[in-house]
C-alpha cells in the first residue's frame, strides 16, 4: 500500500509545472429514457433523471463539447427563468438545474437538459475540476 502511494506521489511530481491530473468526463443523455449517466474515465459515477424537450420542441442529438459554463444563469429566452449550474453545449442549449424537479424523468423543457439542482451542481463541479476540454456530452435518441 505504501509503495502505491509513493508511486502516485512520484507520478504527480513528474508532471510538468502547471499540469493537473484530470479525467475524461462523459455525460450521456438518453432521450427515450429521460436519464443521464455520468462517467469519469469510463467508470459510472452517477445516474440521474432528466427532462429534455417537450412535444413541439427539440433537444439536439449528437456529441458535443462544453462551450461555456455559467454558475447562476438566467434565461434570456424564457422569462428570466433560473438555470443554475449551466453547462452550454450548443448555442442556447445547456445542461442546467431546474426548479421544476417534479417533472424530472419526463419531457418538459424547451430543449435544454434539466437536472435536479444538486445534481447539476455536482456535474458542474466535476467538469470544472477535470476541465471543459476533457468533457464530452453525448445525447442519444
Amino acid at each position: 500500500m505504501r509503495r502505491l502511494a509513493l508511486l502516485a506521489a512520484l507520478a504527480i511530481l513528474a508532471l510538468a509545472p502547471g499540469m493537473a491530473l484530470a479525467g475524461q468526463v462523459l455525460a450521456r443523455i438518453d432521450l427515450s429514457e429521460q436519464s443521464m449517466i455520468v462517467k469519469l474515465d469510463g467508470e459510472t459515477l452517477y445516474s440521474w433523471p432528466v427532462s429534455t424537450a417537450r412535444k413541439g420542441k427539440f433537444t439536439p442529438v449528437g456529441t458535443f463539447g462544453v462551450q461555456s459554463m455559467v454558475r447562476d444563469h438566467r434565461s434570456t429566452l424564457y422569462h428570466n427563468a433560473p438555470m443554475p449550474w449551466s453547462i452550454f453545449f450548443r448555442g442556447n442549449f445547456a445542461i442546467h438545474g431546474t426548479t421544476q424537479i417534479s417533472q424530472l424523468g419526463t419531457p418538459a423543457s424547451a430543449g435544454c437538459v434539466r437536472l435536479h439542482p444538486d445534481n447539476a451542481r455536482t456535474l458542474y463541479n466535476l467538469v470544472l475540476s477535470n476541465g471543459r476540454a476533457n468533457t464530452v456530452i453525448q445525447i442519444v435518441p
